[in-house]
């Protein structure tokens, strides 16, 4: 029986990096199956045309997993990778392709940079990590703390859980709301690290980082952090460059990655680079197509090409500076429709125009990065033009709410 070359998805998004991936990977002209445990995605397999087959399974149950693959084996498929692009999937997929396939990039690594605890520990003695506390489920802390501080869950996603203490009564407050949503975890209390956030996104081959993108990111603080606006920067400016080429070069050899995809969250301070997070894959949300409008790379076709075993082509065919801004609403409502879609679309140097909630949908102030309900791309030659280009075009863009 011929074999048929296929890569296995655990895990995939409606739109996004992810989603870009499962589409690239069709048009290199692999057999494409998604492991997914969504009922309603499942539900919905017709709007997924580049997913040749999908399965409903439990995507943290590993037996169950690896049943499925087997059987998909004997029917004639073979596997070159399996992989994800959606958290917290990156590392039971890393497990699967060490069994199934040939795993060029490493698990331990993949494992510890899912864990801020762990990548917390693992860097302690790095110039560029932050001073921080680890506290035991229902340890409550003792001694002089200085603020402000930052709480989090080891294991949250998306600025679900990260919390600003201005106070001792603050950091109570949240340490205590912590403690009950994550009874057995650690905490983790981390000093406030004033200075523009950058987001750097990093391929790794033959043990060399490769900076494939930096951007500066405009937070907006409500309840949470969230992130409103990426300032892609067509050139960096050499002494940011070669702070972060050391710094990259730090992080692979701690981690000791041959090959892989990573994405670092840093701030700038009065003492250089600090490490606000690694993770261990492409940043998800609309950040492929920001490459893409940048430098006419499309990074998941790159990255997949490194994980099938070939040398990732990171030549950049243009060179514009690009802003992407999300658009979030102040207040809860009832989505009844939206308006100036196609006015944005169509207003200069817009890139692409990307609205998410549909018809019926709650909307509400953000919480989370997953409550950005729409962004826009423009691409400028400078970064003021591209700010100023997106601007223009989202304040074309109108959600209509009714009270909830």
């Amino acid at each position: 029986m011929k074999k048929l070359k296929s890569i296995l998805f655990i895990g995939v998004n409606k739109s996004g990096s992810s989603r870009e991936a499962t589409r690239v990977a069709e048009k290199l002209g692999y057999f494409i199956v998604l492991f997914t445990s969504n009922d309603r995605q499942y539900e919905q397999r017709e709007l997924y045309p580049e997913i040749h087959k999908m399965v409903f399974v439990d995507t943290t149950n590993m037996e169950a997993m690896r049943t499925e693959i087997t059987k998909l084996q004997k029917t004639g498929l073979d596997f070159k990778t399996i992989v994800s692009f959606v958290d917290p999937y990156v590392h039971i997929a890393s497990l699967l392709c060490d069994e199934f396939c040939i795993n060029l990039t490493s698990s331990k690594a993949i494992e510890m940079m899912e864990d801020k605890e762990e990548t917390r520990k693992f860097l302690m003695k790095e110039a560029y990590s932050p001073q921080f506390k680890v506290i035991g489920p229902n340890e409550k802390v003792s001694g002089k703390l200085t603020f402000p501080l930052i709480l989090k869950s080891p294991k949250s996603t998306g600025s679900k859980d990260v919390l600003l203490a201005q106070d001792l009564k603050q950091f109570n407050k949240h340490l205590t709301s912590l403690q009950k949503k994550y009874p057995e975890e650690t905490i983790i209390a981390e000093e406030y690290l004033r200075g523009p956030q950058y987001l750097v996104e990093v391929i790794v081959y033959k043990h060399q980082p490769h900076i494939v993108a930096v951007m500066k990111q405009d937070i907006t603080k409500g309840k949470r952090f969230i992130i409103t606006g990426y300032r892609l920067l067509a050139t960096v400016p050499p002494n940011l460059a070669t702070s972060l080429d050391a710094l990259c070069e730090s992080i692979v050899n701690t981690f000791n990655i041959e090959t892989g995809a990573f994405h670092l969250e840093l701030r700038l301070t009065s003492k250089g680079w600090k490490l606000v997070e690694v993770n261990p894959r492409i940043s998800g949300g609309a950040m492929n197509k920001m490459i893409e409008a940048a430098y006419g790379i499309n990074l998941v076709e790159q990255t997949l090409k490194l994980f099938l075993g070939e040398e990732p082509d990171l030549q950049p065919t243009q060179h514009y500076f690009v802003y992407t801004k999300y658009l979030i609403v102040k207040r809860k409502g009832i989505l009844e429709r939206v308006t100036g879609k196609l006015r944005a679309t169509k207003s200069p140097g817009v890139y692409d125009v990307y609205i998410k909630p549909k018809k019926g949908t709650l909307l509400i102030p953000p919480l989370s990065m997953g409550h950005r309900y729409a962004y826009i791309i423009a691409q400028g030659k400078s970064i003021s033009e591209a700010v100023r280009l997106a601007n223009q075009a989202s304040r074309l863009i109108k959600f209509h709410m009714r009270e909830p």
